[in-house]
């Protein structure tokens, strides 16, 4: 793919997706509505609450006074970080331990206002000093309504302990796979030299299919992700930039009628790049921070460079790269399903929406292996499959907000 994106940059856009509005400091299930330094009462503080945070003491203000009933609903909470020293603010239910707001990196003297929509529960404001440890204010009872309309989501938090084992598993289903793809390269390789072009062009698209599928992992291959399927540098195309390698440039090779010579000797060195990934593979890992991210990031990426046809270097095989994402994306998910049953109502709608991605977009391929060209679906296809990359990239856009590890301790 050759197309990562970084993990913070990814994870603060996703959460726009539970109707969070991101900030720095990022936030978890609430809308930033102001911003700026503490200078007594905020002016949304008349309608809320000025909340004072710190190392020592934590939740100073909400309520207002003790005793005071606080009531279901909307909550605005001027958040003011009384120390000298940055920490983090998160707003928890102690029973279960679910974040309905999590500030992250509130500097010293700084505040911000928040708005949340709380249930009828109990709440308590939780802080974490970068060098020590947590420090929980008092317990609120908020009375009312047991049901809020637009209720801020609360998530159960993830530790990089819980995501280990799913990274584990998933690198494990990766190693196995990597035999495959050298076999299906190195038949690429083999129509090459032979001078069988046709063979040669099934044979990429077989080993490109397989190569898309791995998708959670391409941070772990580093520099070989590049080597194996780079994109073109910006300005030029993959036929004409002199540093691409790998699938592309194959790609280019094949469907513009070049001699055999070259695509074997571009085939060559594809088959190296192959058995080097995965020779360094089993000393490489799955970072457990990105597999929930890449459970979404897999599609969004397929909706950005295969939807758009940006990444065709002249196959025009978008959609089969498509439904090897929804195979990729499938495989991501099953690594953190066990996490999310319990934390992400979704999940059901989620996987509806993948199956209905993929069997969209499986309507395309034919009985002999080939597959229509993106531009020649009709309208009707054409905005099917949009949509339905749309509905699978919303509803995962949340698994890499509840994957992403916070402390609670």
């Amino acid at each position: 793919m050759g197309r990562i994106v970084s993990l913070s940059s990814r994870v603060r856009w996703v959460l726009v997706a539970m109707g969070l509005v991101v900030a720095v400091p990022a936030v978890i299930g609430v809308q930033q509505i102001a911003s700026g330094g503490h200078s007594g009462a905020s002016p949304s503080a008349a309608h809320g609450f000025t909340v004072d945070v710190g190392t020592d003491s934590c939740g100073g203000g909400w309520p207002a006074s003790p005793g005071t009933a606080v009531e279901a609903g909307r909550q605005t909470f001027h958040v003011h970080n009384t120390s000298v020293a940055g920490v983090e603010v998160q707003l928890v239910e102690p029973s279960s331990g679910a974040v309905f707001l999590d500030v992250e990196g509130l500097g010293s003297g700084a505040a911000q206002t928040y708005e949340v929509r709380l249930p009828r529960g109990d709440y308590a404001f939780r802080c974490l000093p970068a060098d020590s440890d947590a420090v929980t204010g008092n317990v609120v009872h908020v009375t009312g309504a047991t049901h809020v309309p637009d209720a801020t989501p609360g998530v159960v938090p993830v530790t990089r302990n819980d995501l280990t084992p799913a990274a584990k598993s998933y690198g494990t289903w990766i190693e196995g796979r990597l035999p495959v793809l050298l076999d299906d390269v190195r038949a690429l390789a083999a129509d090459a030299h032979a001078g069988d072009l046709g063979a040669a062009r099934h044979d990429w698209l077989v080993g490109h299919v397989e190569y898309e599928q791995l998708g959670a992992a391409y941070g772990a291959f580093g520099d070989a992700d590049t080597a194996i399927d780079g994109m073109p540098a910006s300005g030029r195309t993959a036929l004409d930039d002199p540093d691409l390698q790998g699938f592309h440039r194959i790609e280019a090779l094949l469907w513009s009628g070049a001699p055999a010579d070259q695509v074997a000797s571009a085939a060559d060195d594809l088959v190296g790049s192959v058995q080097r990934l995965q020779q360094t593979f089993p000393t490489a890992r799955v970072d457990p921070l990105e597999i929930g991210l890449r459970a979404h990031e897999i599609l969004e990426n397929a909706l950005r460079f295969e939807a758009t046809g940006a990444s065709d270097a002249g196959s025009h095989s978008e959609l089969a790269t498509i439904d090897a994402n929804v195979a990729g994306t499938e495989q991501a998910l099953d690594a953190v399903r066990g996490l999310l049953r319990s934390r992400y109502p979704e999940l059901a709608a989620t996987d509806r929406a993948v199956a209905t991605l993929r069997t969209d977009v499986e309507a395309q391929r034919h009985p002999d292996g080939t597959w229509t060209d993106l531009d020649a679906l009709d309208r009707t296809d054409r905005e099917r499959v949009d949509a339905d990359l749309d509905d699978a990239v919303e509803l995962l856009a949340p698994i890499a907000a509840i994957c992403d590890p916070r402390r609670t301790s």
